[in-house]
């Protein structure tokens, strides 16, 4: 299942009784909400999936998987699973009973810690209005 489109199809072939929902695979959160919204329609339970997520990710997929039609346990594991250390504050831990907790703060319930991606970012691609593209390389320093 790459999208709504696709859930509904299968539903109308009778070809589905769970639907995993991965937002990298679906194209995004939004596309991930509309598979969750027609599958809650349709009474078609969803379980989400996500793995080699930094935090920024893993708190996306913890929102999603907060919504009420994900009635079957996901994939999304603890940081430490995958990670030394992740980039956001706090990082993601398993509580006593193996759930992960819904962050609660402003945006995406994390805080960023800039300092580290910094320090893992390889290449930088910053993509203007006007459609023109900069890319730079953190570390390299150019020629006097």
């Amino acid at each position: 299942i790459h999208s709504a489109r696709h859930a509904r199809w299968a539903q109308e072939l009778g070809a589905c009784r769970i639907i995993n929902i991965k937002p990298g695979r679906v194209g995004g959160l939004r596309e991930a909400v509309r598979i969750h919204d027609f599958c809650a329609k349709h009474g078609i339970p969803v379980w989400c999936g996500g793995m080699l997520e930094t935090g920024i990710g893993r708190a996306a997929n913890v929102a999603l998987a907060s919504l009420p039609n994900f009635k079957l346990p996901g994939d999304i594991s603890a940081s430490d699973r995958y990670w030394k250390e992740d980039i956001v504050e706090p990082a993601f831990a398993l509580n006593q009973d193996g759930t992960l907790t819904v962050p609660t703060g402003p945006g995406i319930g994390v805080t960023v810690r800039e300092a580290l991606l910094e320090q893992a970012t390889i290449r930088k691609e910053i993509y203007r209005p006007t459609g023109a593209r900069v890319v730079t390389f953190p570390g390299l320093r150019k020629s006097p």
